[in-house]
């Protein structure tokens, strides 16, 4: 293999979105996308091999919309077809810059005047956009929805203020959530123990299983887990000082099977449920629409496992506001953190996603409670809380701890929830009392550490040094 072809299978794909994400964001801020009230418009960047961006826009809307190249002027094919909205030329090829295309209503509403997000990335994400060699690089970056369309959308049951409200978080608490370990080959005996160890301390607003962890196991099925954790938390309300707790068993299966799933759950207990929204898209929909009838329809966990694998053609704030619509209720972005990040999103895409996911829409659709998680532990979370309460976000943001919290062994060299949870109230207290209140994020490691050998904080001691073994050796 010679130096040319190493160098290809190097290449720095996250280097390279970081300088597409900047110079986007620029032309978009400078110049937003177009909005019509008839029309659904998508903005797109483009680098074409040989043809221009108009060239490219009349194969979109001839290929995504009606096949027809020149409708009948006011025909029903002409309604159907989709127009060049505008274009942004980025150098002076033509082909490389960003494509506004108006898809049509007509084309797309049903009967009733709604629609749904699979019909939307059928249209707007399909094969003459991602498939068709001609394009060389596609990326589908923003995504326009009339007002009036975004209403026949159900949306989140709750978000985070009616998620608060029903646990008795108050708005300006930090609520945190966990994820039951180990997170496959357990019975529903171990789910319930579990769930007993995370629901003692009041810290935690929400308490879901892991997506490795399958709700058919002969071993383990989802009802009899479910039923065990529900019995677990009410043995221990009257050691939360009034506040609720929200379970989330993990609901998939093939399509016909979602709903038996989600049946079974609620009967046994469930007060949430997590579904892999990225691999199962349509499924938030039907169980949000299949339960909105009830008193207290489920919360929903909409799961993104797997969303990087879309991101490289879609922009996750574009998948974060149609699952949103859809009516997930809790979204995983990713926790500030100095240094490199260990998932994907971060930085301004991590913002973008924060942003659709709690800013204004019409009135009937709730913002949905952004779940910090992927790497939280006891090192970042200052960081995380000083950036919630910079950008007024507090209220909106679920700290979500896996391994942080179940994970951390005590000086005997056993992990324990408990532990882990010490240490991450202890995090707190020193987050309350503003010790690291000027100190950058870059040495707010170190600086905790020596607060916590100061305050002799020995769950915390012992959290750093497991989670950050260099930094505070």
């Amino acid at each position: 293999m010679d130096v040319d072809d190493l160098n290809r299978l190097w290449f720095d794909w996250d280097s390279r979105e970081q300088l597409v994400r900047r110079i986007v964001s620029q032309q978009l801020a400078e110049a937003p996308p177009p909005r019509m009230d008839d029309c659904i418009v998508a903005t797109y960047f483009l680098a074409l091999r040989s043809k221009s961006l108009a060239q490219i826009g009349a194969e979109f809307s001839y290929h995504a919309t009606s096949g027809i190249r020149n409708p009948p002027p006011g025909s029903l094919l002409a309604a159907c077809t989709g127009t060049a909205a505008g274009i942004v030329e980025l150098d002076n090829t033509g082909r490389l810059g960003l494509l506004h295309m108006a898809y049509p209503l007509k084309m797309l509403l049903n009967s009733r005047g709604s629609l749904t997000s699979c019909d939307v990335l059928h249209t707007v994400a399909g094969a003459i956009a991602f498939d068709v060699y001609e394009n060389q690089d596609v990326r589908l970056v923003a995504l326009q929805i009339p007002d009036h369309v975004v209403r026949t959308f159900p949306g989140p049951a709750y978000g985070p203020h009616l998620l608060r409200q029903r646990t008795r978080f108050a708005a300006d608490e930090p609520a945190f959530g966990t994820i039951l370990k180990p997170t496959a080959g357990i019975t529903p005996e171990q789910v319930g123990t579990l769930v007993e160890e995370a629901a003692r301390c009041s810290l935690f607003l929400f308490v879901k299983e892991d997506e490795n962890l399958y709700p058919r196991l002969d071993y383990s099925p989802v009802r009899e887990r479910t039923a065990r954790a529900r019995a677990a938390i009410e043995r221990v309300q009257d050691e939360r000082g009034g506040k609720g707790i929200l379970f989330a068993p993990h609901v998939t299966g093939s399509p016909h099977e979602i709903l038996d799933t989600v049946d079974a759950v609620l009967e046994a207990g469930a007060t949430a449920v997590m579904l892999s929204e990225t691999y199962s898209t349509g499924t938030v929909r039907l169980v949000r629409e299949a339960t909105k009838h009830l008193a207290a329809p489920p919360a929903i966990y909409g799961h993104n496992a797997g969303i990087g694998t879309r991101e490289r053609c879609i922009w996750r704030e574009v998948l974060d506001l149609l699952a949103r619509l859809d009516g997930i209720d809790f979204r995983q972005t990713a926790p500030v953190r100095p240094g490199p990040p260990f998932i994907r999103p971060y930085g301004a895409a991590w913002e973008a996603s924060e942003r659709v996911l709690t800013m204004p829409l019409p009135d009937s659709i709730r913002p949905t409670m952004i779940a910090r998680a992927g790497g939280l532990d006891q090192g970042n979370i200052i960081m995380n809380l000083q950036d919630a309460e910079r950008r007024g976000l507090t209220a909106e943001i679920l700290l979500l701890a896996g391994s942080a919290i179940n994970s951390i062994r005590t000086p005997q060299g056993t992990p324990n929830p408990r532990y882990g949870a010490e240490a991450m109230l202890q995090a707190l207290d020193v987050h309350r009392s503003g010790a690291l209140a000027d100190t950058p994020v870059e040495a707010q490691i170190s600086q905790l550490m020596d607060v916590a050998r100061s305050r002799r904080l020995l769950a915390l001691q012992d959290a750093l040094r497991q989670r950050y073994p260099e930094e505070c050796a």
